[in-house]
């Protein structure tokens, strides 16, 4: 069997997989990343049936909890992070 580098399948394979599969469901990573995933998942039974588990608690939290919104004090308090984490990033590659 194949892995996701083109290798004989293995575990690795298997975990580099698993810990991806909600990128793949949120369609979070590249067009070339997801044809990787799709052909592991297309041949290992065992990550497809894990995929598809995964695919189903985010389909009932989705139903679930789908309408709900975070309050505005949350959302606000998280973009004032997500922007200092982005400043730290920034800073940091710029340093010798």
């Amino acid at each position: 069997m194949s892995g996701l580098n083109g290798e004989d399948h293995d575990e690795t394979d298997c975990g580099i997989v698993l810990s991806e599969v909600y990128l793949y469901l949120d369609l979070e990573c590249s067009e070339d990343r997801r044809t990787l995933i799709q052909k592991h998942l297309d041949d290992c039974d065992g990550c497809l049936r894990e995929y598809g588990i995964e695919h189903e608690v985010k389909a009932l939290v989705s139903r679930c909890c789908g309408d709900e919104k975070a309050p505005r004090e949350l959302r606000e308090r998280l973009r004032v992070k997500l922007d200092q984490l982005e400043v730290q990033v920034e800073t940091r590659e710029f340093l010798p």
